[in-house]
């Protein structure tokens, strides 16, 4: 297919771009990986509060996802997901552009393009303990969190997400336990006050050795090992929810010529990479007092789109006027 812009990534930078893209008459294909739009909110924390979007005290992911899809909306683009970028030909000067190539063999021919990606394609840490467990009571995410009342549920990890999946589940499970091999935390100060101020037990200097079921080696989880400083404990538990990160590839990516710094791509003021049309947002981005937030990924977007459409059509202009002008 063919557009004046392809966006590589469906995450809220990569869907705020899609809307100003399309508020610039650009005609626009977005590309992902994953099969639904929202990219790492959508497939990790679609119930997690936050708190750093402007004008939002207090909004959910999916509930944040959900009003860039339907603002992206306006500009009738074509999602492509579930399908990776594999290569990219670059072809520079005044009457060049990009050709996309998918793993499913299809091809994207635009003028320019914005990487939007993230971290890239991600994949959760693994439990040893959990081997064979995933999906009969173990996850390693929590799309919502209604499965989990009146259960007992055993969280491991010491980061952000766990944290935050102890405070929204206390009030609705059974029991929540969080375990974790260090005695600090990752996650944030305020965060771990709130989970010590509840009634969620924090075992520290601990790990999850086995997870025991029923009824046969098929039986549903009944109940968990855990090694705690030297002494064997066992916590009832319905379910486990082994938050421990992730691993980030930038996979095909990283052989572009896109230049990169600690698996990020390094850009300027306007967004733009060392390839000519081919600019970057978010997440992925790198440059001197980058700071990563889904807020900076909003702004970067906007500079991303409107230096992009003065590369597109020289005869356009870099700033085209507030949205809100008639």
């Amino acid at each position: 297919m063919e557009c004046d812009l392809v966006i590589v990534g469906a995450g809220p930078t990569g869907l705020y771009a899609t809307y100003y893209a399309g508020f610039r008459g650009l005609s626009v294909a977005v590309v992902d990986s994953l099969p639904e739009l929202g990219g790492q909110v959508t497939a990790m924390y679609p119930e997690k509060p936050i708190f750093d979007v402007a004008g939002f005290p207090n909004v959910k992911g999916r509930d944040l996802v959900d009003g860039l899809v339907q603002q992206a909306s306006s500009a009738g683009a074509t999602y492509l997901l579930e399908r990776t970028a594999t290569s990219l030909d670059h072809r520079p000067g005044p009457d060049g552009g990009v050709t996309l190539t998918l793993d499913d063999g299809s091809v994207v021919e635009a003028k320019a393009m914005i990487v939007t990606a993230g971290i890239g394609k991600f994949s959760p840490r693994p439990l040893p303990a959990g081997e064979g467990w995933l999906g009969r009571g173990m996850e390693f995410f929590v799309p919502g969190f209604d499965p989990y009342a009146d259960r007992d549920v055993v969280i491991v990890g010491g980061g952000d997400s766990a944290f935050d999946w102890a405070i929204n589940l206390e009030p609705i499970a059974r029991s929540v336990t969080l375990v974790h091999r260090r005695d600090a935390f990752r996650a944030h100060a305020r965060t771990v006050e709130q989970v010590r101020a509840s009634s969620v037990e924090i075992l520290t200097k601990a790990q999850v050795t086995a997870l025991l079921g029923g009824d046969g080696p098929d039986g549903p989880l009944e109940k968990v090992e855990i090694d705690v400083d030297g002494e064997q404990v066992v916590r009832p538990a319905q379910a486990v929810i082994a938050a421990l990160g992730f691993v980030a590839d930038l996979g095909p990516l990283q052989e572009w010529g896109i230049e990169t710094r600690k698996r990020h791509l390094v850009v300027d003021a306007a967004m733009r990479t060392n390839l000519e049309r081919v600019f970057a947002a978010g997440d992925i981005t790198e440059y001197d007092g980058k700071v990563r937030l889904i807020a900076t990924g909003f702004g970067e977007a906007a500079t991303a789109v409107n230096n992009a459409a003065v590369v597109i059509d020289p005869s356009a202009h870099v700033f085209p006027g507030h949205s809100s002008e008639g």
